[in-house]
């Protein structure tokens, strides 16, 4: 593995090194060993929600381009082998193909009977890769701000989070739900309010749903800047030094429950229907990658309307007037009422991180970094990125 690493993580990235090829065969075999198990263990590793659009047709084309994935995997592999002169990335990536193939490949059928009520989100996180990374890595490199590869410093690491955040979806909707599914059923006495709420255009709630969620997102984001113990939670998203769309994945799991639990209150507790809550589940999906992301854009008028990435680097910027500033997920107007608000001319932040990088690297280091105690010589400061 330290080898793979290292391959990973080389400089020798030009056209024609062997990298790029070898990259794409790891990938690529990844993509299509995930999918083989999703065809093998659909009750344990695919969301109840997707499955149901998992007609014979659309299982027919999945394997189709499955058969298409694991063969252009393959000969990726092959044609690394060929142009590097370390044969680790190809033959690491047709090792994983001979895996998926050994397993049935585009042939892979059932191997569980019956229903369980336990799944993990493993084609939700497939479905997360491949919709994302088809949207966000051509613009980023069409219009990247910075000068950064696809590969860049951590990004398996924040790929990880990215696939345990999606594994564990049942579990972690489950926690961020309960809090609000409770409150519903305790106060049945505002039924009638719901209703009126429910019975608006969907399109008037999905705007109240940005304003009502943005303005307690806001409040949470900011307490977790300044007060010192919940910071520690919040120091893990803002340790990455790079910006791309995977980067907004790094956040500590009880942030994550905290965040859902908190945002989705008033949600449900004003009775929004569940088109409007669907449509602003996956405009906030998308957006919360898109601010995270690597693009120089600016957008002229509209980044004092809506957050735009610019808004956002500056909230992960490392310079000492980045801390503490731009909380809001939505609409930077909450910054400018609550006196947080920084947007200096056309300027963007110089380096993004912690000072001094406190967070260790790893996950499981990261996971336990809020449950340790400062060291003496470098104590956990309650201004937040300082």
């Amino acid at each position: 593995m330290g080898r793979l690493a290292q391959e990973m993580d080389s400089e020798n990235r030009q056209f024609g090194s062997g990298y790029i090829s070898g990259m794409l065969s790891i990938v690529l075999g990844t993509v299509g060993l995930g999918t083989v198990l999703c065809l093998m263990y659909p009750q344990l590793l695919t969301v109840p929600e997707i499955k149901t659009l998992y007609s014979a047709q659309v299982v027919g084309l999945i394997r189709l381009a499955l058969q298409l994935v694991l063969i252009a995997a393959f000969v990726f592999g092959i044609l690394s082998i060929t142009l590097r002169q370390s044969k680790t990335l190809g033959f690491v990536g047709m090792a994983i193909v001979l895996v998926a193939a050994l397993m049935g490949g585009s042939q892979a059928s059932r191997h569980m009977t019956g229903e369980t009520d336990m799944y993990f989100g493993l084609d939700f996180f497939l479905l997360n890769l491949i919709l994302l990374g088809t949207i966000f890595i051509p613009i980023e490199r069409l219009f990247r701000k910075n000068e950064q590869p696809i590969f860049r410093d951590d990004w398996r690491e924040d790929l990880f989070y990215f696939f345990i955040s999606s594994l564990l979806v049942q579990s972690l909707t489950y926690m961020s739900l309960t809090p609000s599914l409770t409150l519903v059923k305790g106060t049945g006495w505002a039924t009638g309010f719901r209703q009126m709420v429910a019975s608006q255009p969907v399109i008037v709630q999905f705007f109240e749903i940005m304003f009502v969620t943005d303005f307690v997102q806001y409040w949470f984001h900011r307490l977790f800047h300044e007060i010192p113990w919940l910071w520690k939670f919040h120091a893990v998203h803002h340790s990455a030094q790079k910006m791309d769309w995977v980067a907004g994945s790094r956040m500590h799991v009880i942030e994550i429950v905290l965040l859902r639990a908190f945002t989705t209150v008033p949600m449900y507790f004003m009775g929004y229907s569940e088109q409007a809550l669907y449509a602003y589940i996956f405009f906030v999906y998308l957006f919360s990658v898109f601010v995270h992301s690597n693009l120089r854009f600016h957008f002229g008028f509209l980044q004092h309307i809506l957050c735009t990435p610019r808004f956002h680097h500056w909230h992960h910027g490392i310079e000492r007037e980045s801390i503490n500033i731009n909380y809001a997920v939505h609409f930077p107007i909450l910054d400018r009422i609550f006196g947080t608000y920084h947007m200096p001319g056309d300027e963007w932040p110089i380096g993004y991180g912690i000072s001094g990088h406190p967070v260790p690297r790893g996950y499981f280091s990261q996971f336990k970094y809020p449950f340790q105690k400062p060291q003496k010589s470098a104590p956990a400061e309650p201004d937040g990125d300082s």
